[in-house]
């Protein structure tokens, strides 16, 4: 029974509520945060849990009252609503009871390279870029520019945002893979369709805590700067590359006029691959299964088509179709699409817990 299932997030949320006012806690600090993590976590379930325990007790209180020759219409009707209520928070205490991923709270460094198509995929960087900003507006993100590398013909070769802000890895997770774009280039005369493709990556930032990293294992070469950045940018040798000798990542930093902090950029965008890395591996030992549970896989798979002859913008994996690309695009309204994403994911995780 739910009401059986709930009673532990309350039971607990209410010991944890008598353990922060207790003397030997409020004089540990770290003990005290680490509670209060819990504590905010469950909270939302032992919230919706009060409301559901209510909501069955109220239903039970109305049957009684049906015979009642004063209130019997007045249950009647409260019932209805009761009952048509109940199933709604059933589904949303379901929700609540997905594990939870421990990076969906995360910032998220987001890299964005051009793939094959040339200057056209270049320009689609830019697009997809400003799209994304869009859409970290909406949801009030912080947005900085981690590092850049601009094409020719104008666009990017590849761009590594650090995106701040509330759920950014849980809304934006779902966005790693290769996007293919399909539109007549400018440049093209004779108006035919060209496809190009980029690459999306998307890491949780983490923290010195999660990945170790050995200075031994480490080449650090500093080069001039290259690239639009106006004149100061090629006066010092400014621009550091961080070589990671197991793994073999490379991560370059120029947009900084300070050495010191391009590297410091760097280090931060190296760990977050060498997590990211980390979590990849996992996930390949855990199987395929666990791959389509968690919908983050394979990079190379292609996930999204955006069509603008047609306006259409279609996720191949849950075989979305919108044609709304312009205004999802100019607008930043990629809820239309994660939203299905996560509504197919929470499905997914439920139907393998057995929720």
């Amino acid at each position: 029974m739910l009401k059986e299932k709930l009673q532990p997030f309350i039971d607990r949320y209410e010991e944890i509520n008598k353990l922060l006012i207790s003397p030997e806690i409020t004089s540990d600090i770290k003990r005290m945060t680490h509670l209060s993590k819990e504590q905010s976590s469950i909270e939302p379930i032992v919230n919706k849990a009060q409301e559901y325990i209510q909501t069955v007790n109220d239903i039970e209180e109305n049957k009684i009252l049906l015979e009642d020759p004063e209130l019997g219409e007045l249950a009647k009707e409260e019932l209805k609503e009761l009952e048509a209520r109940k199933p709604q928070i059933e589904e949303e205490i379901k929700i609540l009871m997905v594990p939870k991923d421990p990076n969906d709270d995360k910032n998220i460094y987001l890299e964005l390279r051009a793939g094959t198509g040339g200057d056209e995929a270049a320009i689609f960087v830019s697009d997809l870029f400003r799209g994304y900003l869009r859409y970290a507006e909406n949801n009030g993100w912080k947005v900085e520019v981690m590092n850049s590398s601009e094409s020719e013909a104008g666009g990017y070769k590849e761009l590594v945002l650090l995106i701040k802000g509330d759920h950014a890895y849980s809304k934006l997770k779902f966005e790693g893979g290769t996007h293919r774009v399909q539109r007549v280039p400018a440049t093209e005369s004779q108006g035919r369709v060209h496809t190009s493709a980029i690459t999306v990556a998307v890491m949780p930032e983490v923290d010195d805590v999660e990945v170790d990293i050995s200075p031994n294992d480490l080449k650090i070469d500093v080069m001039r700067s290259s690239g639009c950045g106006g004149q100061s940018v090629n006066t010092t040798d400014s621009a550091v590359r961080i070589t990671h000798i197991p793994s073999g990542i490379v991560v370059t930093n120029q947009d900084q006029k300070s050495q010191h902090k391009n590297k410091e950029k760097a280090m931060k965008v190296l760990k977050a691959r060498l997590y990211d890395l980390q979590m990849q591996e996992k996930m390949a030992q855990e199987g395929a299964d666990r791959k389509a549970q968690v919908g983050t896989g394979d990079r190379s798979g292609r996930i999204r088509t955006y069509n603008y002859p047609q306006n259409r913008i279609s996720d191949h994996r849950i075989n979305l179709t919108l044609y709304r690309l312009e205004y999802i695009m100019n607008d930043g309204l990629f809820d239309e699409i994660i939203n299905p994403l996560i509504a197919d994911y929470q499905t997914k995780l439920m139907e393998a817990n057995g929720i």
